[in-house]
């Protein structure tokens, strides 16, 4: 059996217990906290867990050169010194600094594709549902998931907190990847929590789903878990205590229109 086989299986059942834990987790929540009631038989099921597995894969795949290249060239042109005092720095230091910076990326990456026409065809896939659950969240092109992890992966590279220069090999990158893959799932879920005060210091629901409303904007709440830098970058939208009345693309002429406005901008955020 060849070895790139065998490690595609290990990923694929990898994968396959993690789906099974997600589902464990967030079927039952949506079950008892539902924030809009839904049929039992979820259409498009069949998709989006195919959507999962292959924006679970492929992304990976796609960016492992990218960044090795990254990482290769950052080398040449930093000074060693630089790399030796990022690897002594505490691990928490690390961890944290990477934290806010992956976050920075993935926000103006986000940002960006809702702004450049070219990327806005593939992000908008994921905006066309017109119900959220946990499993929109990876309902997406893997063009646009390749693109929104290398915005928020690249700094970490670059400045050496990532990769070879870090204290603790790629723990920084694959905590990072992890943590906003995770959250992500709790994001998109059609769970109606209302978290109160921490729905302004950590990304709720509440605070997504305006992200994906049809009858509004949707170039607001473009944070994965950070909540704070759509307030510094004037990009926040939460009413008090209300949810989105509907989620989607608008119709075919409506969103030709929307797609008329991208184009004029351009990569202009």
């Amino acid at each position: 059996m060849p070895h790139w086989f065998l490690f595609f299986a290990v990923d694929v059942a990898r994968l396959g217990l993690w789906l099974v834990l997600l589902a464990a987790i967030f079927v039952p929540l949506e079950r008892l906290f539902a924030l809009h009631p839904r049929e039992r038989r979820r259409p498009g099921l069949v998709a989006d867990l195919g959507l999962y597995f292959l924006n679970s894969l492929l992304p990976a795949f796609l960016i492992g050169l990218p960044m090795a290249a990254l990482v290769g060239v950052a080398h040449r042109i930093l000074p060693a010194g630089y790399y030796h005092w990022v690897a002594g720095l505490p691990l928490w230091l690390q961890l944290t600094v990477a934290f806010l910076t992956g976050e920075l990326g993935f926000y103006w990456g986000h940002r960006v594709a809702h702004t450049n026409a070219f990327l806005w065809r593939f992000h908008a896939v994921h905006h066309a549902p017109t119900a959220l659950d946990w499993l929109i969240n990876t309902r997406a092109h893997p063009i646009d998931m390749v693109f929104t992890r290398l915005c928020g992966l690249t700094p970490l590279y670059l400045l050496g907190l990532a990769g070879r220069g870090a204290a603790d090999g790629n723990m920084a990158a694959i905590l990072v990847v992890l943590a906003g893959t995770i959250w992500g799932f709790f994001l998109h879920a059609n769970i109606g929590w209302r978290l109160g005060p921490v729905e302004h210091l950590f990304a709720s629901p509440r605070f997504h789903h305006w992200h994906h409303v049809q009858s509004g904007p949707i170039d607001r709440n473009f944070a994965s878990m950070l909540p704070l830098l759509d307030r510094l970058f004037g990009t926040l939208h939460l009413p008090p205590k209300m949810w989105p009345p509907d989620y989607g693309l608008q119709n075919a002429s409506e969103r030709e229109a929307q797609e008329a406005v991208v184009a004029e901008r351009g990569t202009t955020v």
